[in-house]
């Protein structure tokens, strides 16, 4: 299973989130590119974010971010 452009592209969004303060959300400025703008607007859509442009994690969020950060952190530092 290939995965989709798109969902890398949230997947790199969800990783900018500081889990260890979900009080803290990030912006996602028109100028950051529209692959980004529009990943932005899924996570929203998906009800991963609170605003179209980042914001904060909901619940739901909180456990993708987990998740993506998760995956993320195991393929940097798994060794062959």
């Amino acid at each position: 299973m290939a995965i989709r452009p798109e969902l890398i592209e949230e997947m790199n969004l969800l990783s900018m989130f500081n889990l260890d303060s979900v009080q803290e959300g990030i912006k996602i400025h028109r100028n950051a590119g529209d692959e980004k703008v529009q990943a932005a607007a899924r996570l929203f859509e998906k009800g991963i974010t609170t605003q179209v442009d980042g914001g904060y994690l909901t619940n739901q969020g909180i456990e993708a971010a987990e998740h993506a950060h998760a995956l993320i952190n195991l393929l940097k530092f798994v060794e062959h």
